[in-house]
């Protein structure tokens, strides 16, 4: 079965060359590279990843995602993330399509992260459109909902990548944001990452308080329009579960058809960002 994995930060151990911002959010014990994550990813029959700016250690500096894809075009897509209040960064999402093969826009609120709906945000959508990019919607509070959902009518031919549902997980606002990722899949260009049961669960494996909403988010959007991602490096971003962990969910543990394990954990992936698998 093709795995891809759709949601991994890199973290390079060169900090010389690629230096952190003030005050990093770093990795306990490191080992976060593009090649550790080929290390880890392989060992567990991962094909491909998506490789995600990590905007807490590097900021909008998007030097070591660009060369990571440069560098290893057949198993990386590499998805950079702009600063939509900087006026450069239009063309810098064109310099990094063309020069470097980046794939993907992370897209999040402009005026200091307030809205997406916004003439900055627009402007990167646009260019991202005009240049057959995709977007990854960082929309992770409920108050974003109603600007993105202007873009997304805006934009109804883009592919778009959605962040970890809303950032699902257990407690007083699980019905509502669940209820709006639901509701959100009448966009038929949104892609549902269901990768947040790692990162929201309580427990810990097997992640049992997130499976009812894992399995409403694949019913309602359909395993078409859904992909698998393992939150790379996994000691910081999901401590409760490990990278295995996380891939075993959606190979075992999840009540899941064969054929929609596939379109969930590769097949989807492979035809928005990795065609040439």
């Amino acid at each position: 079965m093709l795995i891809i994995d759709c949601h991994a930060h890199i973290y390079s151990p060169d900090e010389h060359r690629y230096p952190p911002k003030d005050q990093p959010l770093r990795v306990p014990g490191g080992n976060a590279s593009i090649d550790d994550l080929r290390r880890t990813s392989t060992t567990h029959g991962v094909t491909a990843v998506r490789a995600v700016q990590t905007v807490s250690f590097y900021g909008y500096d998007n030097r070591y995602v660009c060369d990571a894809t440069k560098t290893h075009p057949n198993w990386v897509s590499g998805v950079c993330t702009l600063d939509p209040d900087d006026p450069h960064s239009p063309g810098l999402m064109d310099q990094y399509v063309r020069e470097f093969g980046i794939r993907t826009l992370r897209s999040i609120p402009g005026d200091n992260r307030r809205t997406f709906d916004h003439p900055e945000v627009r402007r990167l959508w646009r260019t991202c459109a005009e240049l057959g990019a995709t977007i990854d919607l960082f929309l992770m509070n409920p108050k974003w909902v109603a600007g993105a959902e202007k873009l997304l009518k805006e934009f109804p031919d883009v592919i778009v990548g959605f962040d970890h549902c809303m950032d699902l997980k257990p407690g007083p606002e699980y019905e509502k944001t669940l209820n709006e990722v639901l509701r959100l899949s009448k966009y038929r260009n949104v892609y549902a990452k269901v990768d947040f049961i790692s990162t929201g669960t309580e427990i810990g494996f097997p992640g049992d308080d997130l499976h009812e909403a894992a399995l409403k988010i694949i019913g309602t959007y359909g395993p078409e329009r859904c992909v698998w991602g393992s939150n790379f490096p996994n000691r910081l971003w999901t401590p409760k579960m490990t990278y295995a962990e996380h891939l075993r969910i959606f190979t075992h543990e999840l009540p899941l058809a064969e054929e929609a394990r596939a379109q969930i954990l590769g097949e989807t992936a492979r035809r928005l960002w990795f065609p040439q698998l």
